[in-house]
């Protein structure tokens, strides 16, 4: 189902050194993970004997009770669907390994030996194993079977996952295993670990593990031991935690004396999204990996995982305040560097007193008191229309006197008339032309004011509005600077929101712009209020930067960014509403590349960007139709 597999990582209750007892612990958890449409469950590192026997190690009693304990497992899950990840010891050349076998079907496919063995302070891990990292190519006899044995297994389902296998202390060494399997193709890391608890380790582990799946563009699984380990001088507290490119999707309750799972779904599809588009992945060396083939895994019919809504937005407020405190130090520093190039004595733009225009005056106000100058030098020109609300002129009179910047008025109701009449049009023919003759008088205003003043023109349209092509052609499309561009609406309403919080002679103004409705304010008023309502044409916003961002970021398909959408949104928008607005996104953002293809310079400041100098060349040209047809198939 669109690239998503549940995984689980599984902590047993162990028996040390009963591998009997604790083979029972595996088999329920691994049939509730069966149950729960696992296509994968994780173990801890010498699951069935546990990780601190010590000298037992050597003893033939425990090595045969093991196999045969492992024996009866597998004929017991001989008809289960998921793989099992199991951490066992094994004799091979009269050596002794710790190793990770993986199993599907009742029958052993690989083994994979640990590769780097900790042999300091409370760990002496190489009195009993011997390292495996050398082992590459061979296969060996294991319960009167031939399996693959090596650090060079890759394991396969032939549709999404390939998953690789390494050991505890592997991740904690110089070069990770995990390194060269991810630069071959694995997109799926397990981690079989008895990693002890110290004070302040705990953290780092997370850290590890998440740092990990970030740089590999990887999902990755970590399983350690329980208390059931010996304490004679060390205490295992059963961590599990399951990370996707940076983010912890779960995690176990630590110190837990009964059995533990914890589950997340993984998505393979938008790791690979990633890998083609947005990292060095294909400069990566490639290793030479035997591919071990999976049968049919399970997938799940439901997806559990939280689907962010708003996903150029932080949800944690703390985080949400330090992201909007780099961005408007991205913005304003972006436009002081311009502004020095261009030798530019004045900032010009124009305040309608919505949204998209009093983030680009805050952060211009932002520049100038970063270098010490007067707000005065900014010159804010209010353009009142046919469709200029007093609210809104009221509020950009008001937000100018605040910021003490200079407020000019130049209304523009007889150039566009002057203009329609060269033309031609009936003016109370309330078309494009008509909506179109204002927006680029606005924008001929501020641009022979930059003349006359030495200035340049500031664009206020948001990285929305970009996507949409909700501008008008060398209208509000140009300036001199889009100081907006990266900006999706969603995250421009909590911008306006950072600068009332921490500028609160500010709030009151600010406030009132945010519970304005969005509009171009170029169609006449009725009864003096707003009649163009942006969302009512066009569709939320708050969906568009979901749409954006999945179809950018990930190259999702249609289906896809309509099921996660649905998720989402479940409580506000209904599927038919969401499809709608989702075939009005796609339609507009290929017919509207061509205004895309001019755009201004404008720094970016999140993930993705519409520049075509940049993160995202299209040819204007392009067909949607695949794509739509694709969504009307659903």
């Amino acid at each position: 189902m669109f690239g998503f597999y549940r995984m689980v990582t599984a902590v047993p209750r162990l028996y040390l050194a009963d591998p009997a007892r604790n083979a029972e612990e595996v088999s329920a958890l691994w049939q509730e993970a069966e149950a729960d449409q696992a296509a994968v469950v994780l173990f801890p590192e010498l699951t069935l004997t546990g990780y601190t026997a010590g000298d037992l190690f050597f003893q033939e009693r425990l090595y045969l009770a093991q196999n045969e304990a492992l024996d009866r497992l597998l004929h017991e899950t001989r008809t289960l669907e998921s793989v099992a990840v199991l951490g066992l010891m094994l004799r091979h050349n009269d050596h002794l390994y710790n190793v990770a076998a993986v199993i599907h079907r009742g029958e052993i496919l690989g083994i994979v030996p640990k590769s780097y063995l900790p042999n300091k302070r409370e760990f002496y891990e190489k009195r009993h194993f011997q390292s495996g990292r050398e082992i590459r190519g061979e296969e060996i006899t294991f319960l009167r079977k031939p399996v693959p044995f090596g650090t060079d297994l890759l394991f396969e389902d032939m549709q999404e996952l390939c998953m690789g296998i390494e050991l505890c202390e592997d991740l904690w060494a110089l070069t990770p295993p995990s390194n060269a399997m991810a630069e071959s193709g694995a997109n799926l890391i397990c981690n079989l670990s008895a990693s002890n608890e110290l004070v302040g380790k705990a953290d780092y582990r997370v850290e590890l593990v998440r740092t990990q799946s970030a740089r590999l563009v990887c999902a990755y699984a970590y399983a350690s031991s329980g208390v059931g380990e010996s304490s004679t001088d060390t205490v295992y507290g059963g961590d599990a935690m399951i990370a996707e490119y940076g983010s912890l999707l779960s995690r176990a309750e630590r110190f837990r004396r009964e059995s533990t799972l914890i589950r997340a779904e993984v998505d393979l599809q938008k790791l690979r999204g990633l890998r083609l588009a947005e990292t060095a992945y294909a400069d990566a060396p490639r290793h030479p990996f035997r591919r071990i083939a999976l049968g049919e895994l399970p997938r799940p019919s439901d997806l559990r995982r939280s689907v962010d809504p708003h996903p150029f937005v932080p949800g944690d407020p703390a985080r949400r305040q330090e992201r909007c405190r780099e961005i408007t130090l991205i913005q304003a520093h972006g436009l002081i560097r311009r502004m020095e190039q261009a030798r530019s004595e004045r900032a010009i733009l124009g305040i309608s007193g919505g949204l998209d225009s009093t983030l680009a005056l805050l952060a211009t106000w932002e520049a100038h008191r970063i270098l010490e100058r007067a707000p005065s030098r900014i010159l804010a020109v209010t353009m009142p229309g046919f469709g200029t609300s007093e609210r809104t002129r009221r509020n950009a009179v008001a937000l100018c006197q605040a910021l003490s910047v200079e407020l000019r008025q130049i209304p523009i109701r007889d150039l566009s008339a002057l203009e329609m009449a060269a033309v031609g049009h009936d003016p109370s023919v309330h078309d494009v032309t008509y909506e179109n003759i204002q927006a680029r008088a606005r924008t001929e205003i501020l641009m022979n004011l930059a003349n006359e003043e030495k200035g340049l023109v500031i664009g206020t349209g948001d990285l929305s509005e970009i996507a949409l092509g909700w501008s008008t052609y060398n209208g509000d499309h140009m300036s001199m600077y889009a100081l907006n561009a990266g900006i999706p609406k969603t995250l421009v309403r909590y911008l306006v929101e950072y600068y009332a919080r921490n500028h609160p002679e500010l709030s009151e103004v600010l406030h009132d712009i945010l519970d304005t409705p969005v509009s171009p304010e170029l169609l006449p008023t009725e009864k003096g209020e707003i009649a163009q309502k942006t969302e009512e044409i066009v569709g939320p916003y708050e969906l568009h930067d979901f749409f954006l961002y999945h179809f950018v970021k990930y190259g999702a398909e249609p289906a896809k960014i309509l099921y996660l959408a649905a998720r989402a949104f479940e409580d506000r928008y209904d599927e038919t509403t969401i499809r709608r607005w989702l075939g009005v996104f796609l339609r507009r953002f290929f017919s509207q590349q061509f205004k895309r293809s001019c755009i201004p310079d404008g720094p970016k400041v999140g993930t993705i960007s519409l520049s075509p100098r940049a993160d995202w060349r299209m040819p204007s040209d392009a067909e949607f139709r695949s794509w739509i047809e694709a969504l009307g198939t659903l």
